[in-house]
This record gives C-alpha cells, structure tokens and sequence, in this order.
C-alpha cells in the first residue's frame, strides 16, 4: 500500500445453483487464497451465494436462510483479515428482496449496497424477483444481529490511506444511462467494485470491456469488475466468468473468458487522486452528492508489484500500435506546421540539419507540411553549419538526406564567424569551456532567423521534449525558433518515429540515410573530433534518455514523488539499470529540471501531440526560481 498501490483481486468461484453450502465453500477458499496473495479490495460476482440463475427459486424463504447462513460464515471466516471483501447475496429489507453486495472487513459486515437497475429484458426477468434499490434515506440493515448500512450511497474510506476510498454496484447499473458509480466517484470513491453476472454472447465481451475501461476513464477511478462464470444455469444462458481490472482507461488486468479463479493486480490510487486533482473538469463539472462515509482501516504495507510498468512509456510495446502512433504524431505535427505557414504567409522554411535524429524528423515534418500545401519540397531551405566539431559522417548524412527530400540546400561553414566572434570577446579558442560551445549553438541560430528574414522563410525548430525537460539547450541558441514541431516529442519516440518513416518510404536512398542517422550516436557535435570521430556523446554527459524520459512521465506528468519514481524504474529497468545508477540520474533529472526552467518559460510555440508538454502557455505553470530541495532531499533518505 506505500506509494498509493493497493493490491486488487476480481474473483469467479465454481458454483453449484442454489447450494449455498458448497458455494460458501468455493468462496472461502478464494478469500483465503486472495489473502495468501496480499490481496486488499477482494470482489465476487453478483448473488454468488446462492448463484445468479436461480429464478423463482429466490421466493423460497429455504434458499434465502440459507444463503444469510452462509454470509455468516463468510464473514466468519474473514476474521483477523483487514482485506475489504464485496460479495453478492440476497437479502430482505422492510419485507422485500433485493440484490445486494456486502461489504465485509475482519469478520465485520460494513455495509450493504442494493442494486438500483433491475433488468426486465430478454433473458433477464430479475424484476420479477427483487426490488430496485430504495430512494437514500439513512437506511440500516438489521443483518446477522447487528444493524449496518443499507442503501447506494455507500463510501469506505481508508483512515490511514485516505486516497483509497471503496465502493460498489451492481451488474446492470453500470449499463445504465446515469450509473450510482459516477454519484459515487464524484463523493470520493477512488476504486469501485462491479459485482456482475453478465453473460456472454458473440462481441459481448468486447462491448463489457469498452464499458468498463470507459467508466474508468471518465471517472478517473479503479474499476474492478467481477462476473458469474462455471456452474451458473445453462438453460438458456451462458455466463463467461469475465474479470476485469481497469484504472483511468486502461484495464491492466483481465482474465480469460469461462475461467474461474482470482483475477489480481495493483491499483495506483494516489495516481487516480493526482490526476482528479489536475482535471478542472471532475473538480467542477457536477455539484458533490451526500453520501455516507464508513471508516476502516488497513495494515500499511509495501505492494509487492505484479503490474505492467512499462520501462519507455511514451513507445507502446506492440508493433502495430507504435506505427500507428508514429504515422498520427507526423500528421499531427504535419498539419500543425502547414497552418502555421498557411497563417504566416511564409514563402519558405528554414531548417539547420545536423545530421543527427532532431533534425531529421522536423526535416521529414516540413517535407510533410509542404506536401499538405501542395507546395515543392524545393521551398524548404536546408542549412547545414560545419564547424569545430561536425564530423564527415553526420555532415554527409545531412547532405544526403535533403538530396533526397528535394529542398534547397545550402552549406554555411560557420568556423570563421565563430573565430571572430571569440577574437571579439577576447575568448582563447584552446578554452573549451561552455563559451565554445553555446557561441557555436548561438552563430548557427542567428544564420538561420536572418536567411529567414531574406528569404521571407519560417525556422523550424527541432528540440524535442526529452531535451527541453533537461534544459539540454543553447538559451537562445537552438532553444529558438520560430515553431518547434518537436516541443512535445520526447527522445526515445523521435527515434521511432525517423524509423517508422524509413521502413515506410518508397525512396530506397532515404531510408538508407535514415538508418545511418538512427546509428549515429546523439550528440551536439560542439567540440573537436577525435580521429574524424564524434568526441562529445550526450547521454555520457546527461544520462540515458531512455531513464529521463522515464522519469519526465512518471515524476512530471503523473506527479509521483521521487521515492515513487525510483521505485518504479527499479522495477522497469531492473535488468538493464542498477539501483545506483538509476539514483545518480534521478538526482540528475530533477536537478536539471528546476533549474533550467527559464529556458522553458519563453519557448516558442510548439505543437502538442501527447499527454506530456512543457509549455508555459498551458501545460507547465512553472516559477524559474523553484528550489528542488523538496525532491533532492527525498532522494538523499534513499541512499
């Protein structure tokens, strides 16, 4: 439970229909293994107990004594178990039977949620059995001796966790055009429980899926959704057993259909409350309801992790999605140049090739732009601007790739302006010192806005994400521009993308460039080579982006303290990183980014084409003079 994680399990007991006795059984021996399993939110089917089909057998006062029998038992057997445990049994209330799921804790009934939504449909008859949920009037219970809770209003809320705030519906009420979860989610619930028996037809489960991971996503929660499955009638249904575990839009745990068994993954709880908090539109869109508030407790421990943590978040692990994303971030970024220009009336663009990746993809970008515009490639002016450090390799790719696109190249060796600009400020061209180099940076972008200026032309900038997060930038050097279409595209995409288009171009020497470019070590090429070869390589010099932009997603865009941050990267990169280089990097990181905010605070404008973006128009309200002591020191305890 240490950094907002609570592990959660959906659970599908084998039943028999209407024997309660062997069902209690099944359900125990779930309870018990989901404990073994360190398991905190546990949640079964709906009407599990007794199981879901028993039709009119639910008027037999028989099975409903059961079936309260057996809740006894349950409840029972979770004694010295702080698990919080959703189960589905019917029960009467004020003379009439409802639907309910129970909420249990260390031998303890909390509370009792009725479903509201009664199918009356097809196959589903449960209106003829039970009454839909009452109006919320402070209702109790009196269950097994002790009066408790009875209504939709429900919400359990950890006293020593307060992020995680538990609640529950039922099935059908999820179906429904105004389901209780979104009064709930907008009470506090972080995590919500469906308890279900929704049975399979062809596409259904695609459809259940949309509909779970959508309800997660609009309400910013947990959702764990757990289906009758093996033993449920068959006499005119099938019942699939499908569990679902989703958080914010995503399902990151999901069994296979007619299975039995425990469904178990973790929830990020203090991520769901993160993001609630940035959302204007859940902290505004709907005035908060009443609701009831049940406290609990639980042991606070460390969750052991079983999760997905993807160790490069911005590149998705299946190939047909990364392609898919790399063709619509090129679109994207496409269009949004092509505007611009469309807007400015510009004749030209500018761009200054390097021979490295940046370069390219907002060179492959403007040739895009370009081709939207109906215009020729010819119109894009390329600048290539050897000096002390430009290497045969690189100066020839840049050469090589504009050939290939068709733009206007132009080669400016910038040596001599650099040499007299070091005689002007009395600077020994043996010093290679940060003057070197960010006079270098400094001449390549004053040719560049003023062949601009001369050919009525727009320069194209090429930072990306990954290099504005570090403040890995020239202020005023190649920090400017005049768009930046890389701005939000962090390093370890802008590779995938270069190689998307090579893989995907019919020009045979354009993806061979393209290949020799994605070889080509990163780096700003400012100091001398050695032997003919690159002598300054970045990631020695700043660490791998590969960890930054790790870190950028995780401790920026979803707020994880740094503690948090290391964790998870220990966890992604276990096999890759070890926990002191990691560390060294992270400090690096957070370093770099309070300092170097004031280049981040007159970017100039930039497409944004993902969740992540640093802008000070809109996505980063940020000071310049922000100490980082908070987050060093938290990472000096670590050590």
């Amino acid at each position: 439970m240490l950094d907002g994680f609570i592990k959660a399990a959906a659970a599908t007991p084998k039943i028999r229909v209407a024997d309660c006795a062997y069902n209690t059984k099944a359900i125990i021996e779930l309870i018990k293994e989901a404990h073994q399993k360190r398991v905190k939110l546990l949640v079964f089917p709906e009407l599990c107990i007794t199981g879901y089909s028993c039709g009119d057998l639910f008027y037999q006062p028989a099975l409903l004594s059961a079936a309260l029998s057996s809740l006894n038992e349950i409840s029972a057997a979770c004694v010295g178990m702080d698990m919080l445990i959703a189960v589905g049994c019917p029960l009467v209330f004020r003379g009439e039977l409802y639907n309910c799921a129970v909420i249990i804790q260390n031998g303890e009934i909390l509370g009792v949620i009725p479903k509201k939504f009664l199918p009356n449909y097809n196959e589903f008859y449960e209106a003829r059995q039970f009454t839909s949920a009452p109006d919320n009037e402070n209702n109790n219970i009196t269950l097994l001796g002790r009066s408790v809770p009875f209504g939709t209003d429900l919400l359990f809320e950890c006293e020593n966790m307060p992020d995680l705030v538990f609640a529950a519906e039922i099935c059908e009420d999820l179906w429904a055009p105004d389901p209780p979860s979104t009064q709930l989610a907008l009470g506090g619930a972080t995590v919500i429980a469906n308890l279900s028996a929704s049975n399979e037809t062809i596409g259904k489960d695609d459809y259940r899926r949309t509909l779970v991971t959508g309800q997660s996503a609009r309400l910013i929660c947990g959702y764990i959704f757990a289906s009758a499955g093996d033993g449920e009638s068959t006499q005119d249904l099938v019942f699939g057993g499908h569990r679902i575990i989703a958080e914010n839009g995503t399902a990151i745990a999901e069994s296979e259909l007619y299975t039995t068994g425990l469904t178990v993954t973790e929830i990020d709880v203090q991520k769901l409350t993160t993001e609630r908090r940035r959302n204007t539109s859940f902290r505004s869109g709907s005035e908060r309801p009443e609701m009831r508030r049940i406290s609990f407790n639980m042991n606070i421990e460390t969750t052991e992790l079983t999760r997905s943590i993807e160790a490069m978040p911005f590149v998705p692990q299946d190939s047909t999605k990364k392609n898919e994303r790399c063709s619509k971030i090129l679109k994207m970024q496409a269009h949004a140049l092509a505007q611009r220009v469309t807007h400015t009336h510009c004749k030209t663009l500018v761009v200054g090739i390097s021979g490295g990746l940046d370069s390219c993809l907002a060179l492959l970008v403007a040739a895009e732009a370009m081709k939207l515009l109906d215009r020729p490639a010819s119109d894009i002016i390329t600048i290539t601007m050897p000096c002390f450090g430009t290497t045969k390799r690189t100066r020839s790719n840049a050469e090589i790739l504009c050939g290939c696109l068709g733009t206007t190249l132009r080669v400016i060796d910038i040596s001599d302006s650099v040499k007299q600009h070091f005689a002007d400020i009395s600077h020994s061209e043996s010093d290679h010192n940060v003057t070197y180099e960010n006079a270098q940076a400094r001449e390549r972008t004053q040719v560049l806005m003023d062949v601009a200026n001369e050919e009525n032309g727009l320069v194209v900038g090429t930072g990306d994400l990954s290099e504005l997060a570090l403040g890995w930038a020239t202020y005023n050097g190649d920090h400017m521009s005049m768009y930046g279409v890389n701005a939000s595209v962090p390093k370890t995409l802008v590779r995938h993308i270069v190689q998307y288009f090579s893989e995907t171009t019919d020009n045979a020497e354009l993806s061979c460039v393209l290949t020799d470019i994605l070889d080509t070590p990163v780096s700003p090429e400012l100091l001398p080579a050695k032997d003919g070869e690159i002598s300054q390589i970045t990631e020695d010099l700043v660490g791998p982006y590969e960890l930054h932009d790790f870190f950028l997603y995780n401790g920026i865009r979803w707020g994880y303290p740094p503690r948090k941050v290391y964790r998870l990267a220990q966890y992604a990169f276990g096999d890759s990183y070890s926990s002191d280089v990691i560390l060294k990097w992270l400090r690096t990181f957070y370093r770099r980014f309070f300092a170097q905010q004031f280049k981040r605070s007159c970017l100039p404008d930039g497409v944004k084409v993902g969740s992540v973006s640093l802008s000070p128009r809109g996505d980063l309200r940020m000071p310049s003079d922000a100490s980082a002591a908070v987050w060093l020191d938290e990472l000096e305890k670590l050590t």
